[in-house]
């Protein structure tokens, strides 16, 4: 556990509230296969490589570089990823852990965290369940991309876009799922991959292609703007 979490507490922390994370989007965050089908109807779900082990993770684009953000996001709408939604909690052992520095957390203003008698409120029950999603959706990722990968069916993608101010923006390091890859294998393959539920995933992500041209059409109008 990081030195700056401790250990999520109904005695100490009973006053504790939980308020809207205040931290600016990512132009590109992690998500787990479960959020896939809710991502894709409305921005580009793509894998890259972890700088520190090399290893494949997928996540969405928000934006097409840091510092800029094309989708709206709002905790009440169809996408909300569950990395932003745990933001300042953590999973430690059978406990949550917490940053009680982050500015979501005051005394003052927000949800309460727990009820009178100690028991979790809704808040930290939703945050309880997004941990859940995250800690499955780490395996499944994993048990996902590993499929891909020994399938031969991850490709690069390369990204050039042109935008009405002149600027052309080189997007690297970003891969996706080769549709040709997925339409050769043999049928035994295929139907195991259909029925893990990772067929569906392969076409939420090939079909998710379609919103590089929507949220590039959206990043000239605001440059008009």
């Amino acid at each position: 556990m990081a030195e700056d979490m401790i250990l999520l507490d109904s005695a100490e922390h009973r006053g504790l509230r939980l308020r809207p994370s205040a931290k600016p989007l990512p132009h590109f965050v992690p998500i787990v296969p479960e959020e896939f089908a809710a991502a894709a109807a409305c921005c580009p779900v793509l894998l890259t490589k972890d700088a520190e082990t090399g290893r494949f993770y997928t996540g969405a684009i928000l934006g097409f570089e840091p510092g800029e953000t094309l989708v709206e996001l709002r905790p009440d709408a169809g996408f909300w990823p569950l990395v932003l939604e745990r933001d300042g909690f953590l999973i430690a052992g059978e406990s949550i852990a917490i940053d009680a520095r982050a500015a979501r957390f005051s005394t003052e203003e927000g949800e309460p965290l727990f009820g009178d008698d100690g028991t979790p409120a809704p808040a930290l029950r939703r945050i309880q369940q997004v941990l859940a999603q995250l800690h499955r959706g780490a395996d499944a990722s994993t048990l996902f991309i590993d499929a891909l990968l020994a399938h031969g069916l991850v490709e690069p993608i390369d990204l050039s876009l042109r935008f009405d101010d002149g600027r052309t923006l080189q997007l690297a390091g970003l891969y996706t799922v080769s549709l040709d890859g997925v339409h050769a294998l043999d049928d035994a393959t295929a139907l195991g991959l259909f029925r893990s539920g990772q067929l569906a995933l392969i076409y939420a992500m090939a079909g998710s292609l379609r919103q590089i041209p929507v949220l590039a059409a959206r990043r000239n109008r605001q440059l008009a703007a």
